[in-house]
């Protein structure tokens, strides 16, 4: 049976990584995303990275040893808002901490008594966009367990260590990048710290902030306004659009998803639903969506937007299937389970997915069910939306139900 375990929110609440207790052992944060850069196209594919200043808001310091498992990895992503839908465009590799130099950017700096092999309280560390796209130091999400802050070493290198223009950095389609093709678009770059010692502390959900960037005739990204501290990038929709609603949906014992959605009126008898699902650091991963409709919805127009992993990562780039189902009552969109292929397209940490549809109903409240793909229990977890019905169960292809409403 699903289990419901959902918590509607704000920018500030988002920003509140820490537990009830307040803020107890290392918590690194992404405190500004200061500079972008951008290398040679190669085919129809732009390579960037995103210079990322990390700041420790904890109580203790922040292990940052090279060469071990006990260093942060640093990922980035670029976002896209156009014809208002936010679209996840590219992904990095990740970039591996080696060194802090414990500045005073962020705070008063309380120097560590192993200098820069931990980032002190209150202490700040830089890293240029030119070294975060240093392709020798960066390593795959895929060896990565973002809840945990777990990873092998020595890490794995982009395309096998033999690099061309693109390995491993931040990649995104050209055409999504070219200012006459996106005259209205906005964009935003964001930053993800993952490591050890501050997922052991339960301080990992204030890892990602966003920026918004300038998009140049050039194909440069230029940084524009201030970081939005410990915020992911699924709140700049809301930040453009106060119609969207986002939700943080928490797995119960595990990671972090959030859910934003929105409907709008077409103006011709029909409503646009949109819905965009970004896992924050769930190790388990989401494998299916289901949004609910009437037996009489008339559904046109479903489409499906994901992020392509890259440089040898192992990960199947199948988009998710689609189906519409009157008589179940439900619109869905799915891939492989885990079963049947451990490397299919789920939607794992550190990446946003999109799904949308237009529909003949109007909105109301109904829960939406995200099945988890890999293995345990809940199966599912279960927001509330807005949607064309207020929905019912939905059995996932393993059997388990969702639409229990006791934790409500």
């Amino acid at each position: 049976m699903a289990v419901l375990v959902v918590l509607g929110v704000g920018m500030a609440a988002a920003a509140d990584g820490q537990s009830p207790e307040g803020v107890i052992g290392p918590d690194v944060v992404v405190f500004d995303l200061f500079d972008t850069a951008r290398w040679d196209n190669l085919g129809a594919t732009t390579p960037y990275a995103v210079g990322t200043e990390s700041c420790n808001r904890g109580d203790e310091p922040v292990a940052w040893i090279s060469g071990n498992s006990e260093h942060p990895v640093i990922a980035q992503n670029l976002y896209r808002l156009k014809d208002g839908r936010l679209e996840h465009l590219g992904q990095s590799w990740l970039k591996h901490g080696f060194v802090s130099i414990n500045g005073n950017a962020c705070d008063t700096c309380v120097s560590p008594p192993n200098g820069g092999a931990q980032l002190g309280i209150g202490c700040s560390d830089p890293y240029w966009a030119s070294l975060n796209g240093s392709q020798s130091r960066l390593g795959p999400r895929s060896e990565v367990n973002a809840f945990t802050g777990e990873y092998p070493m020595p890490h794995s290198e982009p395309d096998g260590g033999a690099y061309n223009s693109l390995s491993g950095r931040l990649l995104v389609p050209t055409d999504d990048v070219t200012l006459a093709m996106n005259p209205d678009a906005v964009y935003f770059v964001e930053g993800q710290y993952v490591t050890l010692d501050d997922a052991g502390a339960d301080n990992s959900l204030n890892n990602a902030s966003y920026r918004k960037v300038n998009l140049e005739s050039n194909l440069d990204l230029t940084p524009v306004g201030s970081t939005v501290e410990s915020v992911p990038a699924i709140f700049a929709w809301n930040a453009e659009d106060p119609t969207v609603t986002v939700r943080k949906v928490e797995v119960p014992g595990e990671g972090s998803f959030y859910l934003a959605y929105k409907a709008s009126d077409n103006g011709n008898g029909t409503w646009r639903y949109e819905y965009a699902l970004f896992n924050l650091n769930s190790h388990r991963s989401a494998g299916s969506f289901a949004v609910p409709i009437e037996a009489d919805t008339v559904v046109t127009n479903a489409g499906f937007h994901d992020v392509d992993s890259h440089s040898g990562e192992p990960y199947d780039l199948t988009d998710w299937a689609i189906t519409v189902d009157n008589g179940a009552g439900w619109v869905s969109w799915s891939t492989d389970d885990f079963a049947t292929n451990p490397n299919a397209n789920a939607l794992r940490w550190g990446t946003m997915y999109n799904f949308w549809f237009d529909a003949d109903t109007a909105p109301q409240t109904g829960g939406a069910p995200i099945g988890l793909f890999r293995p345990g229990s809940p199966s599912s977890i279960e927001p509330m939306v807005l949607a064309p019905s207020a929905g019912g169960s939905f059995i996932f292809a393993d059997g388990f139900e969702s639409g229990d409403t006791i934790a409500w």
